[in-house]
């Protein structure tokens, strides 16, 4: 079989994989379309760690088949945390083929992710009810990266960036804060590393079910803050400084973690998201706006000290 991809698609699948990937991906279709039985071809342009391609198999079902770039260390650790989990809650893992990176997994129907939940108590329900006994001890802890190794790699990198020196001084504010939280909560547990609103999908039966993992050692509470950043809205007002403070409260309470705890996991994952996109290449004119999410976090963990 093979799959016609826009002008545009091939272009953006070059430059973010690299020409042998997308040279190999019409010859793994065909080889995988007959291994598995698969039909219906649709091309997801996302173009994160993966190729993703929904489809349908004659022996599972509806299905995802994503194909990986077999040098990058995300798209392993992805895979092993799914097959780690074994479903439990994510979704299934159908089959692997590790040596050249790809997976056929549960397509989740009908697939609404919970942003699109107009309730926020009913959002926080969920993210409450998934992250309780979520993460469980990784069979191998060396496949993965640390969560203070991400933060150690991007507080380095912006110390080099003589254009973003305020971004640095937080960045590094967040590294100390993390090496502090690393001593006082050293659980060494498997996290998703991603878990927030996009990866959470609702299935058929009303149950909500987990999806692209990064796969992250440390322990739980640094699992918490991206669902608090992504409860952030495009413009900072004293009504989006009550919402954080509202929700932050609420997790205290369901998850049994200390609000000042919360408040520092979200200021030291904000400031590092944000360091992220000077390093995936944010103009310099976008600083000053990636600079006010940080500086919110910030005022959020200063509520502690009031």
């Amino acid at each position: 079989m093979s799959y016609n991809f826009k002008s545009d698609e091939a272009a953006k699948i070059k430059d973010h994989f690299g020409e042998h990937v997308y040279e190999k991906v019409q010859q793994y279709l065909g080889i995988y379309a007959d291994m598995w039985s698969l039909s219906s071809f649709e091309f997801i342009p996302s173009y994160s760690a993966n190729l993703v391609f929904k489809c349908e198999s004659a022996l599972y079902g509806s299905s995802i088949l994503k194909i990986g770039n077999p040098t990058a260390a995300e798209t392993l650790t992805e895979f092993s945390t799914l097959e780690e989990y074994k479903g439990r809650p994510f979704c299934k893992v159908y089959d692997i083929d590790r040596e050249h990176c790809i997976i056929l997994e549960e397509r989740i129907e009908p697939g609404y992710t919970l942003r699109k939940e107009s309730s926020l108590e009913r959002r926080l329900a969920v993210f409450c009810s998934l992250y309780t006994d979520l993460h469980v001890e990784p069979a191998d802890a060396e496949i993965y990266p640390t969560y203070l190794t991400w933060v150690n790699r991007i507080t380095s990198y912006m110390s080099q960036r003589q254009d973003a020196e305020e971004l640095y001084l937080h960045m590094k504010k967040a590294q100390e804060i993390c090496i502090s939280l690393s001593s006082q909560y050293s659980k060494k547990r498997l996290l998703h590393g991603d878990f927030h609103h996009d990866n959470i999908l609702l299935g058929s039966h009303g149950q909500y079910k987990i999806i692209d993992p990064k796969g992250v050692i440390g322990d739980p509470i640094f699992d918490t803050p991206r669902f608090i950043l992504n409860e952030f809205e495009e413009e900072v007002t004293p009504a989006l400084y009550n919402k954080i403070n509202n929700i932050i409260n609420t997790l205290e309470k369901e998850l049994l973690i200390p609000g000042e705890v919360l408040r520092q996991c979200l200021y030291v994952e904000t400031a590092m998201g944000n360091c992220w996109s000077v390093q995936s290449g944010a103009l310099p004119e976008e600083f000053p706006k990636l600079l006010s999410y940080v500086a919110f976090a910030k005022s959020i963990l200063d509520t502690q000290t009031l």
